[in-house]
C-alpha cells in the first residue's frame, strides 16, 4: 500500500523567494475534511442551519452534528452533539424550531426530531416503525409532513411494525416480483409503497395524506425532491409513476388536498417525459416544476415550467434556453426563481424571471449548488478542484460571496494543492473539447511529467469545477501526474444536441475525444508520453474497456464499475425499461459493434477492475467477467472486490485502500517523477 503521506514539495506563497514545504493531499486526509450539507434558512434569512460531517478514519465513526451559521459572518455555533447525527433539517415557518431526521436510542428507523431554537432538549415526533424522511413543515409551525414506505394493505402502524419484524426474523429468504423494476442503486425493492402523512407536533397517529389518493409518491434515493406543501398548507404537490407496466416510466405531478376530497393530475398532457421537482411559490399562484418530454431522453433539456393554479394553464420559461434547469428555489416574493445550474463545466447560479425572458446568471467562477433563499438572503455550497463545499453567502443581484464556513482552512492550508486550469482542444469532427487540467504541486514546465487521464461516468454527467471525493483530483496530482478530465461528447452542460451526439453509438466520439485528448498531452513538452495512464468509473468504466480493445496510447487502465458487456447490463436496476432506440435484439450489429466484451481478441493493456457486490446500476458480473478475459488472454491484471459497497465506494477504510490500489496500479506502469526530478 502506499504511503499515507505524500512527499513534501516547494509551493510558490505568492511573495517572490517565499517557499516552503508542504506535503500534498492524500486520500487519508482528504477523510479529515469536514462535509457540509445542504442549508436551511430561518424566515428572516439571519441563520442558516447545517448538517457538518466528519469521519475518523480508524474506527470509521461518522458523525453529522446541526451547527447554526449567523449569515451575516458571525462564528458558528454546534447545535446537536448526539452521537446518532442528523440530517435533513428544516426551520419551521415562525422561526422557532428545527426539524430533523435522526435515530436515537432505541429508534428502530430514523425519526423526526424537533429542536427549539432558543434552548433545550430535541424531542422526537413522529414513531412510526417504517421510518420517517423528508420533513416538511405546514405553515402553521404546528405540524410537519413527511414520507416513509408502508404497506397500503395494512391499517395501523402496529400492523406495519408486526410485518417488519416478521420479515427480518422469517428463515424463508426468497423474494417475489410480478413487475418490473426489482432493485435501485444497492438496495432491492419490496413491496411497500412511498406515502406523505402529517404528524402534530403535540402528538396523536400521522394522518395519511396522499394513501387514498390512488397514487404512489414516486422517490427513490439518490436525488429528487418528490412533493411540496402549498403556503395556505391546504394542498400537497407530488410526483407519481402513471406506468402500470413497470418498464416505461412516465412520471407526473399531482395536487392534492391534505385533509381529503380532490387529486389532480396537473401534466397529463405530456405523456412521454418525466415532470419532476414541484415547488409552491410563495404566494402559492404558481407551482414551478422542471419538464421533459422524450421517453429515455435523459439528456433532453429539463424546462422550467410554471402551472398557474387559477387559471389550470402551464407556461414554460426556457424553452429557447440550450441548458437543463433543476434544484430551483423561489425568491421569498416570488418574482423570480434560481437555481445551480450546469453550465459549460461549472455549476453557475441563475436567475429566472416570472415574468419570462433570458435566463441571467449570476455567479462566475467556482461552482455552486445546495441554494437557499429566505428574507432576501441567498445561501449556498461553493466549491472548485481546490476546495471541498464551503457554506456561503452571495448576493443574488451580483453575485458576491461571503464564505460563512471554515471548518477546513486550516487542514487546507497546510498541504500544497495543484493549480487547475481549463483548456480546450480539437475532439471529434473537430468540436471543441473543454478539459480541465490539475498540475501536480511545485510543477516546473521545464520538466517532463505522466499523465493520468480520468474518463467521468455518466455518460451524460459533465465534470464541474467542483470537488470529487470519489476521484480526486489534487490526490492524484500529490502523487506526480498531470491530472486531467475532459467533456468528452455526450457531456452534460455543453447543449442538448452536444449531450445526445453519442445516442446511440455510445463508443466511437467518446473514444476519438479521449485519444485526441491524449494526443494534445503528447504534444506538450511538460508530458512524458511513453508515461500515460487513464481509467473511469460507471461510463467511465465502459470507456476503459472500450479503449482496451482499440487502439490507444495508455500503458495501464483502471475500469471501476465498468459497463464491459451490454447484454449482461440488461441485469441492471432499470434492464427491463424499454430503449429509446430500440432492444438488442432489434439492432444486434450495433450492440456488438459498441459492447467492449465483443472485442477482447484485442485486450492486451494491463487493467485495474474493481466493483462493488452492491452495485445495481452496473452489476458485479460485469467486473468478474472483465477480470476473467483479462486473465484468459494472460494480460496483466487485479481484481479489487468489496462485498459492501456499491456503485460507489464510499466507506473510509475501503476508500483509502481504492486510493492505494490505483496509486500502486499506475505508478508500476506509469512510474511518478524521482523526488529529484520533481
Amino acid at each position: 500500500m502506499a504511503a499515507a503521506v505524500a512527499a513534501a514539495v516547494l509551493v510558490d506563497d505568492g511573495q517572490a523567494g517565499a517557499r516552503e514545504a508542504k506535503p500534498s493531499l492524500t486520500a487519508e486526509a482528504m477523510w479529515e475534511l469536514k462535509r457540509i450539507g445542504q442549508p436551511a434558512l430561518s424566515p428572516d434569512g439571519r441563520f442558516a442551519v447545517v448538517t457538518v460531517t466528519g469521519f475518523e478514519l480508524a474506527t470509521e465513526k461518522r458523525d453529522g452534528n446541526l451547527w447554526l451559521f449567523p449569515t451575516d459572518g458571525s462564528p458558528p455555533r454546534q447545535l446537536t452533539f448526539d452521537p446518532a447525527g442528523e440530517s435533513e433539517a428544516v426551520w419551521s415557518p415562525d422561526g422557532k424550531h428545527i426539524a430533523f431526521i435522526a435515530k436515537r436510542g432505541e429508534d428502530k428507523a430514523g425519526q423526526v426530531y424537533v429542536l427549539p431554537i432558543e434552548g433545550g432538549e430535541a424531542r422526537r415526533v413522529t414513531n412510526v416503525p417504517t421510518g420517517a424522511r423528508l420533513p416538511k413543515w405546514l405553515p402553521d409551525s404546528r405540524r410537519i409532513a413527511f414520507v416513509t414506505r408502508v404497506w397500503p394493505d395494512l391499517d395501523s402502524w402496529e400492523a406495519q411494525g408486526k410485518r417488519l419484524k416478521e420479515r427480518e426474523d422469517s428463515k424463508m429468504t426468497a423474494r417475489v416480483w410480478d413487475k418490473a423494476p426489482i432493485s435501485h442503486w444497492d438496495h432491492w425493492i419490496d413491496d411497500r409503497r412511498t406515502h406523505i402523512y402529517v404528524q402534530a407536533l403535540d402528538g396523536g397517529e400521522p394522518q395519511p395524506v396522499t394513501l387514498n389518493s390512488g397514487h404512489d409518491v414516486h422517490w427513490r434515493e439518490p436525488g429528487g425532491h418528490p412533493y411540496d406543501v402549498s403556503p395556505d398548507g391546504k394542498d400537497i404537490a407530488y410526483t407519481v409513476n402513471s406506468d402500470e407496466t413497470g418498464v416505461r416510466a412516465n412520471i407526473d405531478i399531482v395536487v392534492t388536498a391534505i385533509e381529503g376530497g380532490r387529486s389532480v393530475k396537473i401534466t397529463d398532457a405530456n405523456k412521454d417525459g418525466p415532470d419532476a421537482d414541484p415547488l409552491f411559490s410563495p404566494d402559492g399562484r404558481h407551482l414551478a416544476f422542471v419538464q421533459r418530454r422524450t421517453y429515455g431522453k435523459w439528456v433532453e433539456n429539463g424546462k422550467l415550467m410554471l402551472y398557474d393554479r387559477a387559471s389550470g394553464q402551464t407556461r414554460g420559461l426556457t424553452e429557447q434556453w440550450d441548458r437543463s434547469a433543476g434544484g430551483l428555489i423561489w425568491a421569498p416574493d416570488g418574482s423570480a426563481l434560481y437555481s445551480s445550474i450546469d453550465d459549460a463545466a461549472t455549476h453557475r447560479v441563475y436567475r429566472f424571471d416570472v415574468k419570462g425572458g433570458a435566463p441571467v446568471p449570476v455567479t462566475k467562477t467556482a461552482s455552486f449548488g445546495e441554494l437557499e433563499m429566505a428574507g432576501g438572503v441567498l445561501v449556498g455550497t461553493r466549491q472548485s478542484f481546490g476546495e471541498p463545499p464551503t457554506l456561503v453567502r452571495i448576493d443574488p443581484k451580483t453575485g458576491a460571496v461571503t464564505q460563512l464556513s471554515r471548518f477546513n482552512d486550516d487542514k487546507l492550508s497546510g498541504v500544497a494543492l495543484g493549480r487547475t486550469e481549463s483548456v480546450t482542444y480539437k475532439g471529434a469532427n473537430g468540436a471543441d473539447i473543454q478539459m480541465w487540467v490539475t498540475y501536480p504541486p511545485g510543477f516546473d514546465p521545464k520538466k517532463k511529467y505522466p499523465l493520468f487521464l480520468l474518463l467521468h461516468g455518466g455518460p451524460h454527467v459533465g465534470i464541474t469545477d467542483t470537488w470529487h471525493w470519489r476521484w480526486n483530483a489534487q490526490v492524484f496530482a500529490g502523487w506526480g501526474y498531470v491530472t486531467a478530465w475532459h467533456n468528452f461528447h455526450g457531456s452534460s452542460g455543453f447543449g442538448e444536441a452536444f449531450a445526445d451526439s453519442i445516442n446511440p453509438n455510445w463508443a466511437d466520439m467518446p473514444y476519438e475525444d479521449t485519444i485526441k485528448a491524449a494526443e494534445w498531452f503528447a504534444a506538450q513538452p511538460w508530458i512524458d508520453a511513453e508515461r500515460m495512464v487513464a481509467g473511469g468509473g460507471s461510463y467511465g468504466g465502459y470507456l476503459a474497456s472500450l479503449i482496451l480493445g482499440r487502439e490507444h496510447p495508455f500503458k495501464a487502465l483502471i475500469a471501476h464499475a465498468a459497463v464491459y458487456n451490454l447484454y449482461t447490463q440488461e441485469a441492471a436496476d432499470y434492464g427491463a425499461s424499454k430503449d429509446r432506440f430500440g432492444e438488442f435484439w432489434e439492432r444486434p450489429e450495433q450492440w456488438q459493434y459498441i459492447s467492449p466484451h465483443m472485442h477482447a481478441g484485442n485486450f492486451k493493456t494491463p487493467t485495474l477492475v474493481i466493483h462493488g457486490q452492491r452495485d445495481y446500476r452496473v452489476p458485479v458480473t460485469h467486473g468478474i467477467e472483465l477480470f476473467n478475459i483479462l486473465q484468459n488472454r494472460g494480460v496483466p491484471s487485479r481484481f479489487v472486490y468489496y462485498p459492501d459497497e456499491n456503485h460507489w465506494i464510499l466507506k473510509p477504510q475501503n476508500s483509502v485502500f481504492w486510493y492505494a490500489q490505483v496509486r500502486e496500479w499506475i505508478e508500476r506502469y506509469a512510474p511518478p517523477n524521482r523526488p529529484e526530478e520533481g
